[in-house]
């Protein structure tokens, strides 16, 4: 049983930054992708980005290129998401997901991930 526990959300202006974090348990952290997501209600889930097992390979969103950077410890069994540069369109609950492979060249497929958080809830405003 995996299970996946986001945290760091919060209210910020447009233009600040967050950084979330995702504590996981129930999974060897060092052979499986991790990736964000986030959802505005009545809209589809949207993968941010991904991350490589060992951490070397990371993949974004052409949204959030540039702008957000995801990362991994692996000996604390947690993905983190730092986000600067926040605009309105951001706003979202922020999901972290494992995927159920960790194929590094394969991270990149949204549909690999199939445990997620509760996750957390982000919003800029203007």
């Amino acid at each position: 049983q995996v299970t996946l526990a986001e945290s760091g959300g919060g209210s910020v202006q447009s233009g600040g930054s967050l950084r979330l974090s995702c504590a996981a348990s129930g999974y060897t952290s060092d052979e499986y992708c991790l990736g964000w997501f986030r959802q505005v209600p009545g809209k589809e889930r949207e993968g941010v980005a991904t991350i490589s097992s060992s951490g070397s390979q990371t993949y974004y969103a052409d949204s959030v290129k540039g702008r957000f950077t995801i990362s991994r410890d692996n000996a604390k069994n947690t993905t983190y998401l730092e986000m600067n540069s926040l605009k309105p369109g951001d706003t979202a609950m922020y999901y972290c997901a494992v995927a159920y492979f960790g194929i590094p060249g394969y991270c990149y497929v949204w549909a690999a991930y199939n445990s997620w958080g509760q996750g957390t809830q982000v919003t800029v405003s203007t």
